[in-house]
């Protein structure tokens, strides 16, 4: 419809415009040929008039003159010569009138009865293709849409069966599954005996202060374990926010830290345009002392550089949490696929709602399993590990790579594709000697492996 129908009508009507415009031309120039021609007429009609007047004028004159008996035969005859030459002029200029008013009443009659009909009637079968071509697109209009309705029947039809085929307690058991913490409930709370040191005798008191010491261990370690799960309907306990926000899952903490380094980074600029103004301020100042003082600007200009200098800091410092934790992130990615066991253990922290737990430290309280050496000291030695490849790519054009971060390549060169684009137009690649790097991603074609490690 777009490339048949309307694209189509948008051409022919560009078409009809251009023709149209010529046409209202032709009739704006035959207009102005009559009333040119109106013009001469007139001007000759004007002449004319004007001749006689002199060639009365001059009869009059010549009358006068032979009736006067003082007049002189030089004086008469004079005046006959200038009344034979006013009576001649008048007509020639009765003759050109005449000329020019039938050549206007032809042009004119040409004009009415040949030109602007003419005009009118191809104005006029310009509008009947017009109207052909209208019923030409809303035919092709209406056949394009008959296609299209058996497909969005049978569309309609496979979302009803879609619908009909619904089972909500699969569905139900999956998001279970999906979002199961792993937690054990609590166990009994044991039973505390302050009764101990009223029969306690001096033989046995070591024995009892030992035993009612492990019973307060064990209450505490048990009462702290279930204040350390969070249940659906128990309220979700708001413990510090520390700085770098770690009290918080990988993915959450890097939009955190990456927001208030966009924070941080607009303030900067605040700042560096603060700057820059009392910079300027102070110049006018120093050319022009009667406008101002400089030296009041300076604790403001030095207030504004401390502010600058903190603010870098800030900046540096989150964003080597943010690059710790997006290393993280990228190795932790591949053991979550790999292995059951930590499947259910970090699965509390990939809830969406975050409705399980949000301590890092309490992650690892899951059921015992049998290979429980796992642990965060693990994590650690293990983030050091390379990323696997998800795919490989080859260079379609070449990139010198002189950016920090960034890996040059040759064109043809086939690379391994580590992390794919994340929208920013660039895809993170590895060469066969280890070296690693980002690469346009418009520059690579590029071809991802379904079952990869990483994928």
């Amino acid at each position: 419809m777009a490339h048949r129908v309307y694209g189509e009508l948008m051409r022919y009507a560009h078409d009809l415009k251009t023709e149209r415009k010529m046409h209202l031309q032709e009739g704006r120039k035959a207009q102005q040929y009559l009333d040119m021609c109106w013009k001469q007429m007139d001007n000759s009609k004007k002449k004319f008039e004007r001749e006689c007047r002199e060639a009365e004028k001059a009869q009059q004159s010549y009358e006068r003159l032979d009736n006067d008996t003082n007049a002189t035969k030089a004086d008469v005859e004079k005046a006959k010569q200038q009344l034979n030459l006013r009576t001649h002029m008048a007509d020639e200029n009765k003759n050109e009138y005449a000329a020019q008013l039938q050549n206007f009443n032809g042009e004119q009659h040409k004009h009415f009865y040949v030109v602007i009909p003419q005009i009118y009637k191809q104005l006029q079968e310009m509008d009947e293709r017009r109207t052909i071509k209208l019923s030409e697109c809303y035919r092709g209009f209406a056949d394009s849409e008959r296609k299209v309705i058996p497909i969005i029947s049978k569309c309609l039809e496979g979302m009803i069966l879609a619908a009909k085929s619904v089972d909500e307690r699969r569905d139900s058991q999956m998001v279970v599954d999906s979002f199961k913490s792993g937690f054990e409930p609590p166990g009994d709370f044991p039973f505390e005996d302050y009764s101990q040191h009223i029969y306690r005798t001096i033989s046995d008191g070591t024995i009892s202060a030992s035993k009612q010491e492990s019973g307060k261990m064990d209450a505490k370690t048990t009462v702290g374990k279930a204040k350390g799960k969070l249940w659906l309907f128990g309220k979700k306990p708001k413990g510090p926010a520390l700085e770098d926000f770690s009290h918080l899952p990988p993915e959450q903490r890097r939009k955190k830290l990456q927001q208030r380094i966009d924070e941080l980074n607009r303030e900067l600029q605040k700042e560096s345009d603060q700057k820059e103004a009392l910079n300027k301020m102070k110049d006018v100042y120093e050319k022009n002392p009667q406008m101002g003082d400089p030296g009041s600007l300076q604790p403001k200009l030095a207030e504004t550089m401390n502010n600058i200098d903190r603010l870098r800091m800030e900046i540096h410092k989150n964003e080597a949490w943010l690059s710790e934790v997006e290393g993280k992130t990228g190795g932790r990615g591949d053991r979550r696929h790999s292995s059951d066991i930590n499947h259910l253990v970090t699965q509390g922290r990939e809830s969406p709602e975050g409705s399980y737990t949000d301590d890092a430290n309490q992650e690892v309280r899951g059921p015992p399993q049998q290979h429980g050496h796992h642990n965060e000291f693990d994590d650690e030695f293990e983030d050091d590990d390379p990323l696997p490849a998800i795919g490989h790519c080859k260079a379609i054009y070449p990139f010198d790579g002189h950016n920090e971060g960034t890996l040059a390549m040759k064109e043809g060169e086939v690379l391994y594709i580590i992390e794919e684009d994340k929208g920013d137009g660039w895809t993170r690649a590895r060469r066969q000697n280890g070296e690693e790097g980002y690469v346009p991603t418009s520059y690579i074609d590029v071809t991802l492996e379904k079952n990869s490690k990483g994928s």
